[in-house]
């Protein structure tokens, strides 16, 4: 119960033989027994406590009715839960395992939302690494001033903004105040490649880049090798108009700076953009976290895994901070695919390109 707890939930049926699956069924007695059991132990053998549903289903076999139990165990919202020894368990395929890394049980904390893995400082780092003309255009946005007159930048300043925090970086700052983020963190970045054909183990390209650099600025690079990389189309406009895009840009500004913003940075991998001839994927670490699904986030229902950054990207970037960006992107591109890849604990945005006639 504890592993299904931390991971995405689960079902167990007592009742039923577990190397067979043959139904064996239970007594009135042992299903009254089961019950009890079952929630003194997620009550009390399980900090902090977990709530299940039980459920006696009548299975008819070839020869009487047999009764067994259903035990439902949703995803926690107070993660990490553990056993009475302190132990940590999740779900590893059909089986469960002890979780002792340290970065698989910080993701579990940030998924409970009582850690936010940007603000977390970055060992080694100091006020020099710091860019303040970043920093200036911040406050002055902050401000709403377009004088010309210098921005005093000092540790107060870039503590009160959380650029800092005991004289060093918090992750939030590194990503979009610092000189050189890649120093410190270099998988956090953009790999974006644009192969010839539709598979990923194609051994040619026609372009690659490492994209590197501040959030605002790997975004604006990124943007930059999709219009490089993606056809022009004529669609209905006259034969001396400039082209659209065969992709919303609108849609692809959208996805693009989700995966920058909302991606899990307890994870040490690059967000990638691969263009393919038939579509183009757009990839970020870490699923949907707290029980979202793609429905929610289709519907508007906002995620806010980096609230630091958040904060950051809506006054340096063009985002709202709503919810609103799949919805936008859907909008202006409906034939968008959506993938919460769990197992994978990535999310993937798959976009069909224009056939070229």
């Amino acid at each position: 119960m504890i592993a299904m707890s931390n991971s995405k939930g689960g079902v167990i049926l007592v009742g039923i033989e577990d190397k067979t699956g043959k139904i064996a069924g239970l007594s009135y007695e042992q299903l009254q027994s089961y019950n009890n059991r079952l929630a003194t132990v997620a009550s009390d053998k399980v900090k902090p406590q977990i709530f299940i549903e039980t459920e006696v289903v009548t299975i008819n076999t070839n020869d009487d009715e047999k009764k067994i139990l259903v035990v439902t165990v949703s995803e926690g919202i107070s993660k990490p839960y553990k056993d009475k020894n302190g132990a940590i368990w999740i779900k590893q395929g059909s089986d469960k395992r002890k979780l002792i890394d340290n970065n698989e049980i910080m993701r579990l904390f940030q998924q409970s939302g009582s850690l936010y893995v940007d603000e977390m400082i970055i060992p080694n780092t100091s006020v020099a690494d710091v860019d303040k003309s970043k920093v200036e255009k911040y406050v002055k946005v902050i401000q709403k001033s377009d004088s010309g007159e210098k921005v005093e930048i000092d540790e107060k300043l870039l503590t009160n903004l959380n650029i800092i925090k005991d004289n060093k970086l918090t992750l939030g700052g590194l990503e979009f105040f610092a000189n050189n983020p890649q120093k410190y963190r270099p998988a956090f970045c953009i790999k974006a490649i644009s192969f010839f054909g539709n598979s990923i183990g194609g051994s040619s390209y026609r372009d690659s880049k490492d994209i590197e650099g501040t959030i605002p600025e790997m975004f604006d690079q990124a943007m930059g090798f999709l219009i490089t990389n993606l056809r022009s189309v004529q669609a209905e406009q006259n034969f001396n108009s400039v082209g659209v895009l065969e992709i919303s840009k609108i849609a692809l500004e959208e996805v693009v700076q989700n995966a920058l913003t909302h991606r899990d940075y307890s994870k040490n991998s690059p967000v990638r953009i691969m263009i393919f001839d038939d579509r183009v994927e757009i990839v970020s670490s870490g699923s949907l976290p707290n029980s979202r699904t793609i429905e929610n986030i289709k519907m508007g229902n906002a995620v806010v895994r980096n609230n630091l950054m958040v904060s950051y990207c809506s006054k340096l970037m063009n985002y709202r901070g709503f919810g609103s960006g799949i919805t936008r992107a859907l909008e202006n591109q409906p034939n968008i695919e959506l993938i919460n890849d769990i197992d994978g604990e990535q999310f993937i945005v798959r976009i069909p390109r224009v056939r070229q006639n």
